[in-house]
């Protein structure tokens, strides 16, 4: 016999308008130009925001991003070592006919424990985007 599991409720236009802006004011107090993409537990786009001054691909990376860390309930920080030969994910960015991109900067979102989307950030140093994302989903209630 299973037991019930309560509902969660799912990111909404709200939280994700809440992560695009958090993640942008780090963004711009950092002095980087970002994308920012929020991806509901669907893989479907709920926000998406790109600087006037980053770089066009930054909106293809911050998607990407949300993406694979939504595909993988995973930030993809953690992921970056798990695709060099050798890696426990090595073939899969070409096995997939997926937008997966393993760079920092994508980092689910959960709710009471379950995975309820993604965001990911593209324009600045991995690193930072990642930080980025991170505060963003840190800062969501």
């Amino acid at each position: 016999m299973s037991t019930p599991t309560a509902a969660v409720a799912p990111l909404t236009t709200q939280d994700a308008e809440a992560l695009v802006d958090a993640a942008r004011r780090a963004a711009e107090a950092a002095g980087v130009a970002a994308a920012v993409t929020v991806l509901d537990a669907g893989g479907h786009l709920l926000a998406f925001r790109r600087d006037d001054r980053a770089v066009l691909i930054a909106g293809e990376t911050s998607t990407r991003k949300a993406y694979t860390a939504l595909q993988l309930d995973t930030p993809t920080a953690d992921l970056v070592d798990a695709v060099q030969p050798g890696g426990l994910f090595h073939t899969l960015p070409t096995a997939l006919d997926r937008p997966l991109l393993f760079i920092a900067g994508g980092v689910p979102v959960h709710r009471d424990g379950r995975l309820i989307g993604a965001i990911g950030v593209g324009g600045g140093a991995p690193e930072q985007d990642h930080g980025f994302a991170s505060t963003a989903v840190a800062g969501l209630v």
